[in-house]
């Protein structure tokens, strides 16, 4: 993805089934589970490098003794930073780990805001440390509901709401758990450790989840040892687990299980929608289903196009088959000119889609190379210099652009970023015929367009190509994403403002109208009652029209090569990713009513002129 939009996070939970004396006899360390701690957030280092966290739960401490351990960093290296201290510090060499990276999709990168959290108390059954990958839409409704039971609370976040939700029924289910072994003569001393084997993990989260709307992943551990990580109902989230008889492992992706444990595809499993893994202090495991799972799951189609790591198996076939897809559209945007036409790509994380393209262009050649061999021999003049004709014709490939990553964190203010975006990229000079070549550049996704306007089309037009083509392995990004990407507000989308302007320009501002009036009118309902009214903003426009619109106000006013948008299609990507079907912030088909809710409010505040977010 080109342009930079801060999304997703990671978390890795790590349980050592065994004594800590059995891994540093077999593994001859005594850092075996902190080694792979950092191995599994390293690997997902890719999902967050706002700040990262790590906490750590030793069983069975002396009383007086401090038994969590937690380190945070938001610094340049966040990673390193928190595992070298965990290292040094010798509470951190516990049997129960909980690991998050974060990328802020919402507030200052502040210490503050970087996961676990700890909700803290003099009972270990009710101290309670949570990490997640997760936004939830109703936060406002939560707070109210949280008011109704007569709490109060300091900070009306996301983060703030879930930890304390799941905290007051942690509370309830200890308290009745205490009642239930004091009327029965239990001492109080006794009765500690009769909750810890007794507490019902799954009716907590049961109880705390009945009324989150959202996307999640939420990994959570108990002072005494218990343990947890939750799916929500949708599966918008990804979470991967593996289990053997020395540990339990959970993973926001699947290939950081494997690398990390040394496993096989088939090994690791993933978990289902509304579905939680529960980890008992003795080592049992259950799956247990929390809420019910959606009839039509919507998994992220976005974490297979960009967020996840292409070393998936699967994620790699669907990049590839992203990128053959746009085989028929780019040969019809270059006139099948395949002889003059240089392919590339941009960022690296799109260079598994363009071996898909690469392909299909391949194969594309070889079809034509065999019929004008067969047409040429028929005619019989068939030679080594036709032959040499026809084996000519096919597109070369480039590495035209090249991201300055020395450059990177530099630029990490929005106001400072439009200056200096220009100049992120280099090119690479002396590969194109002049006014000749045809260029293709592949990207995971068109959000703002901000990047390709004032950096990429430009640098490409300095070399002098005859045409640019941008294609984009994703469908034209039209409504806000609310469950952890960055895409709060209309106006930051291309599409939706290309699409305004066409409304503009036909004449048919009145529709731009009605649809701010319908949302109005439902500012005040309840989320299970509000519908999408702006998707009525597309219906009188054609997919090719809004695309060439984007061109339009992608194309800088000094360039000199004509441009191209071409984009993937809402039928290929699901083609391509038939088991994530999640797919929002193309079609705008909502997995929850807080979606809904969200591009309703996203809409007024676009009419309104106001900049806020929409959640």
């Amino acid at each position: 993805m080109s342009d930079s939009i801060k999304h997703e996070c990671g978390i890795a939970l790590l349980r050592l089934k065994k004594p800590l004396q059995y891994y540093k006899d077999k593994y001859k360390t005594d850092y075996w589970g902190l080694n792979k701690m950092y191995l599994l957030m390293e690997k997902q280092h890719n999902r967050g490098q706002d700040g990262a966290g790590l906490a750590s739960i030793k069983f069975n401490t002396p009383i007086g003794t401090p038994y969590i351990s937690i380190e945070k960093s938001n610094s340049s290296r966040p990673i390193q930073d928190v595992l070298q201290r965990a290292f040094a510090d010798q509470r951190f060499m516990g049997e129960l780990f909980l690991g998050h990276l974060r990328y802020g999709t919402f507030g200052k990168n502040e210490l503050d805001n970087t996961h676990p959290f700890l909700r803290e108390s003099n009972w270990r059954t009710r101290s309670l440390v949570l990490a997640g990958n997760f936004n939830l839409t109703n936060i406002d409704e939560l707070v109210g509901k949280m008011i109704s039971l007569g709490q109060h609370p300091v900070k009306a976040t996301d983060t703030a709401v879930i930890l304390e939700k799941i905290g007051h029924f942690v509370d309830k289910e200890v308290e009745g758990l205490f009642r239930k072994y004091k009327d029965m003569g239990i001492p109080n001393k006794d009765i500690t450790d009769k909750v810890a084997q007794d507490i019902d993990i799954a009716q907590i989260l049961k109880n705390s989840t009945k009324y989150w709307d959202g996307g999640y992943v939420i990994g959570g551990m108990l002072g005494h040892g218990d343990a947890f990580v939750i799916r929500d109902p949708s599966g918008i989230r990804p979470c991967f687990y593996y289990e053997n008889d020395e540990v339990v492992v959970v993973a926001s992706e699947r290939p950081v299980i494997l690398t990390a444990m040394n496993m096989k595809k088939d090994e690791v499993k993933e978990l289902g929608c509304g579905e939680a893994i529960i980890i008992k202090k003795d080592g049992s495991v259950k799956i247990e289903q929390i809420k019910t799972p959606d009839e039509i799951p919507a998994k992220c189609s976005f974490e297979r196009i960009y967020f996840s790591r292409g070393t998936d198996s699967d994620i790699y076939k669907e990049r590839k088959a992203l990128g053959k897809n746009l085989r028929d559209s780019i040969l019809k945007a270059i006139n099948y000119d395949l002889k003059n036409t240089i392919i590339s790509y941009i960022p690296n994380t799109a260079s598994v889609a363009f071996q898909g393209l690469a392909e299909a262009l391949t194969q594309y050649t070889n079809e034509k190379r065999i019929d004008n061999i067969l047409k040429t021999q028929e005619k019989g003049k068939l030679s080594k210099e036709n032959l040499e004709e026809i084996f000519c014709e096919s597109p070369r490939r480039e590495h035209l652009v090249v991201k300055d990553v020395k450059m990177r964190t530099f630029i990490t203010n929005d106001n400072d970023r439009d200056d200096m975006v220009a100049h992120v990229y280099d090119v690479t000079y002396g590969q194109v015929k002049d006014y000749i070549d045809n260029l293709v550049v592949l990207d995971d996704s068109i959000v703002r367009g901000v990047t390709l306007k004032q950096s990429i089309i430009r640098i490409l037009d300095k070399l002098n190509p005859k045409k640019i083509v941008i294609a984009s392995s994703a469908p034209q990004i039209r409504y806000p994403d609310c469950y952890g990407i960055d895409m709060s507000k209309m106006s930051d989308l291309v599409a939706f403002c290309a699409a305004i302007d066409l409304l503009k320009e036909k004449g048919m501002e009145h529709i731009i109208e009605d649809v701010y009036k319908k949302c109005k009118a439902q500012e005040a309902l309840p989320k299970e009652e509000i519908i999408n009214y702006v998707r009525e903003i597309y219906m009188p426009l054609s997919n090719e029209e809004i695309t060439k619109k984007i061109t339009q106000r992608l194309t800088p006013a000094d360039c000199n090569a004509e441009v191209e948008i071409v984009y993937q299609s809402l039928e290929g990507l699901k083609m391509a990713c038939p088991n994530n079907q999640g797919d929002w912030y193309f079609s705008g088909n909502y997995p929850t009513k807080g979606g809904n809710k969200v591009v309703n409010q996203a809409f007024i505040n676009f009419y309104e002129g106001n900049n806020d977010r929409a959640y």
